[in-house]
């Protein structure tokens, strides 16, 4: 049988208040009183239900995480450094996977908001307006990270990618470069329209113009990089820049497997920077995020909003470098 706190406060000979005082660490227990619940508790292997406490307190201690796709390198790396901070504030983490599915995101928040989560942190992905508008209507403070949702008014935590993408298609067109591919991914977000603004906005700079018929759509894994060469080639595009790491891979081995020279026929970029970009040879150039960093700084500034603290900055805008390999020249 289950074990309750009222089977400790009767082993304990103490009131069930007196039980809950010490499991919270309420100082305003006697130390000989404390003593003897504690030696209760672990002799009866008691251990305190959670929604029963978070009906009580209207706190589960409990965060859930929405993660567009888990097997992929770049959501495990936010959810590291966002599990980390977790522990550290006490609170349990609910992860659910949406396959990249808009409808599987919003069955997914609404099954945390039942669960009575404190909270809950989007990483990456776009957040479709039904989403949305469920976030509005929950009240549960929600922080999204790795994604951009600035006009949304959702707290938020990324790196410029409009200047990062700008900076690095800037080196592509001094250094020769004059047909720059991008592949969004075909769950687009607004992170992705930063990306394509800021390759047009180096264009601009410049002096010349983007081919839009170079934004071209793929998929987020390997197999995508690979089905989307041939419309690369027809393009004739000299540099390809992907969202994912995996997709960038897949490009790159369509190259060589076309015998193009890398980087001398065609460039490859990614914007991940997970491990494995220093895995495959030759090594993927890629722009460096603090991914741990930013799934550290997103649980953080979720703790504030749940415990009411003050935040100084709701949209946190984290540095970010260009690691420039050998599929760069």
């Amino acid at each position: 049988m289950t074990v309750t706190i009222y089977d400790v406060a009767r082993e304990a000979k103490v009131s069930m208040a007196t039980v809950s005082r010490v499991l919270n660490g309420n100082p305003n227990v006697k130390p000989e009183t404390r003593k003897k619940v504690k030696d209760v508790i672990e002799r009866l292997n008691y251990r305190p239900n959670a929604v029963a406490r978070g009906l009580a307190s209207k706190k589960t201690t409990t965060v859930g995480v929405i993660i567009p796709d888990i097997s992929n390198l770049y959501y495990s790396a936010l959810a590291r450094g966002l599990d980390d901070i977790a522990e550290m504030y006490n609170y349990q983490t609910i992860i659910t996977n949406t396959e990249n599915d808009p409808e599987k995101e919003r069955d997914s928040f609404l099954s945390l908001v039942s669960k009575q989560v404190d909270g809950v942190v989007f990483l990456g992905g776009a957040l479709n307006e039904e989403t949305l508008s469920d976030i509005k209507d929950s009240h549960v403070p929600v922080v999204i990270c790795g994604t951009s949702e600035k006009d949304k008014n959702l707290p938020s935590v990324n790196i410029d990618y409009f200047e990062a993408i700008k900076e690095a298609t800037t080196k592509f067109l001094d250094t020769g470069a004059n047909r720059i591919a991008f592949l969004k991914a075909s769950y687009s977000d607004q992170l992705e329209n930063h990306i394509e603004e800021g390759i047009k906005s180096a264009y601009r700079d410049a002096g010349k113009s983007a081919d839009d018929s170079l934004i071209l759509t793929a998929g987020s894994d390997y197999q995508s990089g690979k089905d989307v060469f041939e419309e690369i080639s027809t393009h004739k595009a000299d540099v390809v820049i992907t969202m994912s790491d995996e997709t960038a891979i897949g490009v790159l081995h369509s190259a060589m497997d076309h015998d193009l020279g890398i980087p001398e026929d065609i460039q490859v970029l990614s914007c991940s920077n997970t491990r494995l970009v220093n895995m495959v040879r030759p090594p993927l150039s890629s722009i460096a995020l603090p991914l741990y960093d930013i799934g550290a700084v997103g649980m953080r500034l979720l703790t504030k909003y749940m415990n009411e603290e003050t935040v100084d900055e709701a949209n946190v805008i984290l540095p970010y470098k260009i690691e420039y390999r050998a599929t760069t020249k």
